[in-house]
């Protein structure tokens, strides 16, 4: 297991919505510009770290907890440009930031989702969690939505309807629609989430919050199997 950062011992963090901090063009609608304006003030509370409530595309169904883009700052906030601005910044003045990552489900309108729900196989067909009978019931502590897609079968959400379960397998498969772990699909889909977490790591981002991380792998003995 990689040891956490020594940084991450001392930590003081303040969290932001940005949508309610700070709106730096009198649109109604906090941004990342405005988050920006603020750093001094930030600085003042002994902050060094920020963290930042989900940023990316999304057509905001759930606070933007659904994502659309993954590699793309929702336009309502400003641009990858300006959080690259921001993380600059902010180590300017000893701070971190921060992002939310939602890795265990995308939006209904993600490109990723919307191949997967062809009839046709693809190569998304098998990123996120499906039946194989639009009639089959979901299992214990699941839910699914039926007579969504063209595809056969129902998909799998994590929490609202449009939160379709990305597919990073099940710890120990019950079903013939349950593929394991090590199944190509699954490996696709945390070989993506690996690509998503260095494109903005490399834009000058510290780290993640990672919501629902117990939600990934599925199934009895998921969250253990996620933690590994």
């Amino acid at each position: 297991m990689t040891a956490k950062p020594a940084w991450l011992e001392t930590a003081v963090f303040y969290q932001i919505y940005p949508q309610s901090f700070s709106d730096s063009n009198s649109d109604g609608v906090g941004d990342l510009p405005g988050i920006l304006a603020r750093l001094d003030y930030i600085q003042s509370l002994g902050v060094t770290g920020i963290w930042i409530n989900p940023c990316f595309a999304s057509p905001f169904q759930d606070a933007g907890y659904d994502v659309s883009d993954y590699y793309r700052i929702a336009p309502r906030y400003g641009t990858n440009a300006d959080l690259q601005k921001l993380c600059a910044e902010a180590g300017k003045r000893g701070m971190r930031v921060l992002l939310d990552l939602v890795p265990g489900h995308t939006s209904i309108e993600h490109p990723w989702f919307q191949a997967s729900c062809q009839h046709e196989r693809n190569a998304y067909t098998d990123w996120f969690v499906w039946t194989d009978s639009p009639w089959a019931p979901a299992p214990a502590g699941m839910q699914n939505v039926r007579g969504y897609a063209e595809r056969e079968g129902s998909y799998i959400t994590n929490f609202f309807y449009f939160q379709p379960a990305l597919n990073y397998g099940f710890a120990v498969p019950q079903e013939p629609w349950q593929q394991p772990m090590d199944a190509p699909g699954p490996q696709a889909v945390r070989a993506e989430m690996r690509k998503v977490m260095k494109f903005w790591l490399d834009l000058g981002v510290s780290g993640f919050r990672v919501d629902m991380a117990g939600s990934l792998v599925k199934g009895p003995g998921g969250g253990e199997a996620t933690a590994r």
